[in-house]
């Protein structure tokens, strides 16, 4: 009897490891460490930028709409439990990703009130803030790129046959990838005039 159980539990294991369930397990256990990453990277974010916000203060009071626009975005973002499951749901993935596109519009509005103010540039503490956040723009998007070709991979075993009936079979479903929100406005390269003070 044991050998029986044996048998038939060791067919089973071979017969899903042939049709694809262990390629469905490792993609996406790959997915929860890329999205992991992401997260991560953007928590960092998240962190430095009281630091950035506070060290602008004081150069630029005059511009507390754009400063209270960052911390508003940063607010946002925090208020969203960004938990692994996180992907598995299309709705609450996208307004996710829409905070983080909101807060990285809002850094961006307030780098260009740093350009008012020479003195700030200068600034040995906002340098370093300002290459932290740099740097950290960057891993943001090698994160990125990771976990939108983990999804990749994944989605291709999800849809591929016969992978398809194994993953059908144990309730995988194809994972939204990362996107861009606006995309006609990034496919129109940006003007760079000089002339303008």
């Amino acid at each position: 009897m044991n050998n029986l159980l044996r048998s038939l539990i060791l067919l089973l294991a071979m017969s899903l490891g042939g049709c694809g369930y262990n390629t469905l397990q490792s993609t996406d256990e790959q997915i929860k460490a890329s999205w992991g990453e992401v997260l991560n990277q953007y928590q960092r974010r998240a962190d430095l930028i009281p630091n950035l916000v506070n060290v602008v203060k004081g150069f630029a009071a005059q511009e507390k709409e754009v400063l209270l626009g960052v911390t508003n975005a940063r607010s946002r973002v925090g208020s969203i439990q960004a938990t692994p499951e996180l992907f598995n749901d299309p709705e609450a993935f996208a307004k996710f990703q829409s905070a983080q596109g909101e807060l990285s519009n809002a850094l961006s509005r307030l780098l260009v009130v740093v350009e008012k103010y020479p003195e700030l540039k200068s600034n040995a503490n906002f340098r370093e803030l300002q290459a932290q956040l740099e740097g950290t723009e960057n891993r943001i998007a090698v994160a990125r790129n990771r976990y939108i070709k983990a999804v990749q991979e994944y989605n291709l075993v999800v849809r591929s046959f016969p992978t398809n009936l194994t993953a059908m079979l144990f309730g995988y479903k194809v994972k939204p990838s990362l996107t861009v929100d606006d995309e006609k406005a990034i496919s129109t390269a940006p003007k760079v005039d000089f002339g303008k003070p």
